[in-house]
């Protein structure tokens, strides 16, 4: 290999080993998870991510040198978005391939959901077909600023920490399918918990917004549909 070819393949895997090294800590995939969802300010994601704002900054700052995201000046606050809906499929595809090959993924899933009788994720594709033809009530239980940014169509939003409140709003004659951020969000654990107690028939979806973009279905915001 001559020095020339060397210097082109160095070259190429070092801007390749970027976005490896953007994801290298566990709190910038989890920023990047949240950010699937809907922009958000620092502010906001140090919050969500237990980070200090100063540390969610340099997280931050390391994501937007790999592009991997943008800033937005918004009024006094500064709000971080996906830099394109690319961004999220990657995510998507890191967290499957995470799942198929490190069976501490699992493990550490199990742990957590083992002896909840609400947490049993339904998934399959027979679920997803009946959620896509409105065959039963899908509950999005997201903060309403992630409803408005992008939802499963015909969904209901009713954030968690409203839902005993607003328990009225959904058919005691339907089932219901609870989603949130995706397989690791707990607040449709605690919503699937809630709704049983009440006597709703209701499962846990796994499957959030991001996944259903890594797909290429529809997803409606709250100006109307779009396809992604």
């Amino acid at each position: 290999m001559t020095i020339t070819h060397r210097r082109f393949k160095d070259g190429i895997y070092e801007q390749l080993a970027r976005i490896g090294k953007a994801t290298s800590s566990p709190k910038r995939v989890e920023l990047l998870d949240l950010l699937c969802n809907c922009p958000r300010t620092v502010e906001a994601l140090a919050g969500l991510s237990s980070l200090s704002v100063a540390n969610a900054s340099q997280h931050l700052k390391v994501l937007l040198a790999a592009r991997l995201v943008e800033a937005h000046k918004k009024g006094l606050y500064v709000e971080y978005r996906l830099a394109d809906d690319e961004v999220c499929r990657f995510f998507v595809s890191l967290r499957g391939l995470a799942e198929s090959r490190l069976a501490e993924v699992e493990q550490v899933t199990r742990a957590y959901f083992e002896g909840r009788g609400s947490a049993e994720a339904v998934g399959g594709d027979e679920l997803i077909g009946r959620v896509r033809r409105g065959e039963v009530t899908v509950l999005d239980v997201r903060p309403a600023e992630e409803f408005r940014a992008g939802h499963i169509p015909r969904a209901v939003s009713i954030p968690v920490d409203e839902l005993k409140a607003r328990l009225k709003e959904l058919p005691r004659d339907r089932e219901v399918v609870a989603y949130c951020r995706g397989p690791y969000c707990v607040m449709a654990v605690e919503a699937v918990e809630l709704l049983r107690k009440k006597g709703y028939t209701a499962h846990r979806m796994e499957q959030g917004v991001p996944d259903w973009r890594a797909r290429g279905w529809r997803v409606a915001t709250a100006r109307g549909a779009v396809s992604s």
